[in-house]
């Protein structure tokens, strides 16, 4: 393939950029902080001035950016590209938005594939992300082999938004596994249970889940709370799905109260902390005081 435009040089925008380089691919990048493209740079990326000049260069532009107003306001631009001929949103932005570009781009003859992607930042790096693709299906044969390089892919159907919605779906899902077994480990560290045991029992029971089997023995039980996702962007997907859940007639009860600890988390531990933090605010709201691990210090 050509030259391939990557918008976006963030956690996890970086590392998929650079595994299309180990590829062997010839990247033009965009960032508005520019100096994040400089390790791409160094290994032969090009730096664009912006989005359009990135749609200018390349027939294949993906983005991997931070929120629904900037990836519409990014697709838009590339709209005006003169060369680009898909888009490719690893974003999550939910299904209303991936709709809205869709058609923007179509009136350009420009394909619009909604590919969000979850697995964290060792994911990216490593290229073991799940990407949930939907769209024009002939779009997705000819990008296949890009794709792949950043994990395993779901073809999810061709409505604009259907990748959008499974992703919405697994995060929220994911943010209450940590919620509920943060609040189930609480209960029973309080009551003098061996932590590292109860997630042993867990994992061979019917209680574990995503957060018991890799958040936990990751990230928690070491008390280093850096599994990879920030609890900002884990409150804006939930905040996000809750939206288009409204939109769509169905209630989340449950995710709303987990929309409540995340808030809580971001506000007490701020948007940088990791999701995971969710866990040590469930443990001081049940009086428990056990420490975070920093930098080879507990605090």
């Amino acid at each position: 393939m050509s030259e391939i435009g990557f918008i976006g040089l963030g956690r996890m925008g970086a590392r998929m950029a650079a595994r299309l380089i180990d590829a062997g691919h010839t990247l033009i990048v965009y960032d508005v902080d520019a100096k994040v493209a400089v390790p791409l740079i160094a290994r032969g990326a090009k730096r664009a001035a912006m989005p359009t000049a990135v749609a200018d260069a390349a027939e294949l532009v993906l983005a991997s950016l931070p929120s629904p107003a900037i990836v519409r306001n990014v697709a838009l631009a590339v709209a005006n590209g003169s060369k680009v001929k898909t888009f490719i949103d690893l974003s999550t932005t939910g299904p209303r938005v991936a709709v809205e570009i869709a058609k923007a781009l179509a009136a350009k003859n420009i394909a619009a594939l909604d590919a969000p992607v979850s697995g964290g930042v060792r994911g990216a790096e490593q290229g073991t992300l799940s990407v949930m693709v939907s769209g024009p299906r002939a779009a997705f044969d000819t990008t296949e082999p890009v794709l792949k390089l950043f994990g395993r892919l779901f073809f999810m159907g061709e409505k604009p938004g259907l990748g959008q919605t499974m992703k919405l779906v697994n995060n929220i899902l994911g943010a209450c596994a940590i919620a509920i077994t943060g609040e189930g480990m609480a209960m029973g560290i309080k009551a003098g249970l061996d932590p590292k045991l109860m997630i042993d029992v867990l994992n061979v029971s019917t209680g574990r889940n995503g957060a018991t089997q890799d958040k936990w023995p990751r990230a928690v039980l070491p008390r280093t709370f850096d599994a990879g996702f920030a609890t900002a962007l884990s409150l804006k997907d939930t905040r996000l799905c809750l939206e288009e859940a409204a939109a769509m007639g169905i209630p989340m009860t449950v995710g709303k109260a987990v929309r409540e600890i995340l808030e809580a988390a971001n506000d007490t531990y701020g948007p940088d902390s990791d999701f995971t933090i969710m866990a040590k605010l469930i443990e001081e709201r049940a009086g428990l005081d056990l420490p975070i691990k920093k930098q080879g210090r507990d605090t």
